[in-house]
């Protein structure tokens, strides 16, 4: 077997290196297996000389996940077809047209044509995608969510890989793929995993640039700020910010234009530049004041007057305004939609932490129970029960001994 121009030729199309491909490869092993792989470059290079003609198992999953097509369609070939191709007596036999022993032309049968992918696939796709927000909506961030949403944006991959689509067709197809992938990785940040969310988000980004689309770029750049906030990376997580702000979508419509600065004012909080801080949570809000009519992104949607005011009582938070973070976490759960199940449990719990942060104890463990019991048996929001861990922490910080306080401290435990 000789080089494989088709491999190289894929790693070109979505500007990967050799070292890159086996980073990404080694993950998705990881996310089959549990355990990471151990690919390097040197393995793909024997992938691209053409010494490994048909990778092993894990490897060729972790490939074809990582590129979005048949390992077959990457030049790999499996060991039967092999042995078929080397019985052959001449390569000439391998050509669409045949001579037969009477001389005639005989046409051989021609591989089958790929059915050209419509609008028709697009929108089942996307109603599965629609779905899967759904499922998050409700229960947060479980792995069934995440690796639902990752075969997905898989899926997707692989029919485009034949070809056979239109510009226009083409990129609605990549753009739902990078949406199905910010939704695996916003699944892995709700259950606290962000090392899990920047491997996701690393192929959604290159999935955004093949959509070419500014809309789906911001999205990524959206989660990445909050895989660094998550590694308390602050600084990184205020850089990723500025580039939500200044994105062309940002300054089209201020409802991105809004969340940028938010976004920002979270991040500069936790660098304690408190003025910076205020300043960019008042151009967001300047900036949602001039929000006008429906979006085209159904993720965008999330970012309701009730987001503003949970992701605003983060910044009063951060800042140790606890009195004006619990007045915006009112105003949120007064707002949010029933079927926001997850994130009416994430704000409850967060108006538990800011009455025990004013000392309000026996208030703060109602409101802390309340959240617990508005989680659904299956929900995976580690967000939400870390943060009543943290309720917990402050309330037994006060060494108080007051028993229904002492009693909800040793339930809590358990429960959480």
């Amino acid at each position: 077997m000789g080089e494989n121009r088709e491999l190289a030729a894929a790693m070109a199309e979505v500007g990967l290196s050799q070292a890159e491909l086996a980073r990404r490869m080694n993950v998705e092993t990881q996310h089959l297996t549990g355990k990471e792989g151990s690919l390097t470059d040197r393995d793909i290079r024997r992938y691209l000389r053409g010494e490994t003609a048909w990778p092993q198992h894990r490897q060729r999953i972790g490939l074809e996940r990582v590129l979005g097509r048949p390992a077959t369609e990457l030049g790999f070939i499996p060991r039967a077809r092999r042995l078929r191709q080397a019985q052959a007596e001449d390569p000439v036999q391998r050509r669409t047209f045949l001579v037969a022993a009477t001389g005639t032309a005989v046409v051989s049968a021609a591989p089958r044509r790929r059915s050209r992918l419509g609008q028709s696939d697009a929108d089942r796709f996307h109603q599965q995608y629609a779905n899967l927000l759904r499922d998050d909506a409700r229960l947060g961030g479980v792995r069934e969510v995440e690796n639902n949403a990752g075969e997905l944006a898989a899926r997707i991959q692989s029919s485009l890989a034949g070809g056979g689509a239109s510009d226009r067709i083409q990129r609605q197809m990549y753009r739902l793929a990078s949406h199905a992938t910010c939704l695996a990785a916003f699944a892995a940040i709700d259950a606290s995993a962000p090392h899990r969310a920047r491997a996701h988000l690393d192929k959604a980004l290159t999935l955004a640039g093949l959509a070419r689309d500014s809309e789906t770029m911001y999205r990524v750049w959206d989660h990445l700020m909050l895989t660094s906030s998550q590694r308390e990376n602050h600084a990184e997580a205020a850089a990723g910010a500025e580039v939500m702000k200044r994105s062309s979508v940002s300054r089209r419509d201020p409802l991105y234009a809004s969340l940028g600065h938010m976004r920002h004012a979270n991040a500069l909080a936790r660098l304690h530049e408190t003025t910076e801080s205020l300043r960019a949570l008042d151009l967001a809000e300047k900036a949602f004041s001039r929000v006008r009519g429906e979006h085209s992104s159904e993720w965008i949607a999330f970012y309701s007057r009730a987001e503003f005011d949970a992701l605003g009582s983060y910044v009063w938070t951060a800042l140790g305004k606890h009195e004006r973070a619990e007045f915006c976490l009112h105003r949120t759960l007064a707002a949010i939609p029933d079927g926001m199940v997850r994130n009416k449990a994430l704000y409850t719990a967060h108006l538990s932490l800011s009455q025990a942060n004013q000392g309000e104890l026996e208030l703060a463990c109602t409101t802390g129970t309340r959240a617990h019991g508005m989680l659904l048996p299956s929900s995976g929001s580690q967000r939400t029960t870390n943060t009543l861990a943290r309720t917990r922490q402050v309330i037994k910080a006060t060494g108080t001994r007051a028993p229904e306080v002492v009693s909800w401290i040793g339930e809590s435990r358990r429960c959480i």
